[in-house]
This record gives C-alpha cells, structure tokens and sequence, in this order.
C-alpha cells in the first residue's frame, strides 16, 4: 500500500522549465536583403522594347547589373541613340527593380559602347525572329 502523506517519487511537471527557443525565421531570410544580380536581372526580363515587344535581356540591351550593397547599378544601352522608347524603358527598368524587396538606389548607366547590334540579341530569340 502507498501512503497518501509520502509525495510523489515521479512529478508531474519539471519545475521551472524553459520553452523551446525555436526561432520564427533564419538569419538569412531578412526582407531587407538585397536582392543577388541574378534577381535583378529576373525582374528586368518583365522590361519590355515596346517596339519589338521583346525583353531587354533577350535583346542585349543590358550589358552589367552589379550590385553595391541594396544599390543596383545598371549598364545598358538602348537600340539606337535616338530610341522613341528610351524613356519608357528606363522607367520600367526602374519600377521593375525598386518593387525587388531590399533595393536600395537604381543606378542607370546609358552607354553607346559597344554599340548595340542584332547580334547581341540572344541566339535563340535571334533565330525565332530569322535573324
């Protein structure tokens, strides 16, 4: 028989015990991370020509995306120095890549060297279009 005035030899509960430290998210997964050059250059494919209605990756109009920090730089030029277009396009490059989460400044460098040529449209696209 147990006497009912001798306590317990298993306790229910372990006193003064802590909680798992499970943290909600890893270190790596800040939303304030800039985004890598191949993000960026993910996100300029939605920049179209809208005279050709082709991305400027595919077209080679974008020659260098680095990044300094959250800063992107970009070095692009554009089908020709007088390009209707050139406007609307470096808009939408800016607007493509300030929605990246962790962007800081977008840094367009218009360049006229190389000079832009079909032959720096992708190869595929350049075959798709007989060129």
């Amino acid at each position: 028989m147990t006497d009912p005035t001798t306590p317990d030899a298993t306790p229910d509960a372990t006193p003064d015990a802590t909680p798992d430290a499970t943290p909600d998210a890893t270190p790596d997964a800040t939303p304030d991370a800039p985004p890598s050059a191949d993000q960026v250059k993910l996100a300029l494919r939605k920049v179209k020509d809208p005279e050709l209605n082709l991305n400027i990756i595919d077209l080679g109009l974008v020659y260098a995306v680095t990044m300094d920090g959250a800063d992107v730089n970009i070095e692009m030029t554009l089908t020709s120095p007088g390009c209707p277009a050139g406007p609307q396009i470096m808009g939408d490059i800016e607007r493509a890549v300030k929605a990246l989460p962790g962007v800081g400044a977008v840094n367009l460098n218009l360049v006229w060297e190389p000079f832009w040529t079909p032959d720096k449209i992708e190869p595929r696209v350049r075959a798709y279009m007989g060129l």
